[in-house]
């Protein structure tokens, strides 16, 4: 919390209180911050000795919240990277290089909601020394999912590209883990990441473990390079065609697909 108030602190001695009155109503630095903090834990990566978190975030702003942010903005990304990269270090984790924070608008985005996305970058060739030495750090790639806040919402939820969905006579079924989840959507993604269609907190399962995809009347489902595997009916596949009543096997979890 002491990080937050100096934060704050800042923010309002760089306007002289303007930030108190002109984001009353909608998105607050502040809650920026906290949240930015948030996506840094929950995309962390774990390499041999370092675990390692994005330095690169971008802030997804509605048109209205986004025209009160122009005046300031240059300084608030200053601030949100100072306040990202002395939470880094307050927990520990590590960065390939200093954090960067660019503000992007959404049309999509209603008047207090805001998107973030979390991505790992390695720094450039001519970049100096990090600000932790990496062991070979892990790639996150491209950016990932949205993950959008609002001022009526307890949690966040995901904000992606539609996709595909498949006729109410074709979908499947996947039953396992206490739960019954419908593959709608063409590819579906299943792991242990946040942006995944199927997420589950099974430490056996990697961040993106599996996929399915269609297959004429059927799905079938390929291995993401996953630690432990994919397995059907106990038999180990890097892809294979499923059918209604076959026993998938993900890390230690099992489940049984049918078909509708």
């Amino acid at each position: 919390m002491s990080m937050l108030r100096n934060l704050e602190s800042k923010l309002g001695g760089l306007v002289e209180g303007a930030f108190s009155r002109a984001f009353k109503s909608s998105v607050e630095p502040v809650e920026l911050a906290r949240k930015l903090a948030k996506e840094m834990e929950e995309s962390k990566m774990a390499s041999v000795s370092r675990t390692y978190v994005p330095n690169h975030y971008r802030v997804f702003l509605s048109p209205q919240d986004r025209s009160q942010f122009a005046t300031y903005e240059p300084a608030l990304r200053k601030e949100l990277s100072d306040y990202l990269l002395e939470h880094a270090r307050a927990e520990s984790l590590a960065l390939t290089s200093r954090p960067a924070v660019e503000f992007m608008t959404d049309e999509r985005l209603q008047l207090g909601e805001f998107g973030i996305q979390a991505q790992l970058l390695s720094p450039p060739e001519d970049e100096q020394a990090p600000v932790a030495a990496p062991d070979v750090a892990p790639s996150q790639g491209d950016f990932g999912h949205t993950m959008v806040y609002s001022p009526d919402r307890a949690g966040a939820r995901a904000l992606a590209p539609e996709r595909p969905r498949r006729g109410p006579g074709q979908r499947a079924v996947l039953a396992g883990d206490g739960r019954r989840t419908v593959i709608e959507s063409d590819p579906f993604t299943v792991g242990r990441s946040r942006d995944c269609d199927l997420v589950i907190d099974d430490p056996n399962i990697s961040r993106h473990h599996a996929e399915l995809r269609a297959d004429g009347d059927s799905w079938r489902i390929a291995d993401l390079g996953s630690t432990n595997g994919v397995k059907i009916n106990r038999r180990r596949v890097d892809e294979g065609l499923l059918r209604s009543g076959d026993r998938i096997t993900l890390g230690l979890t099992d489940f049984d697909f049918e078909l509708e």
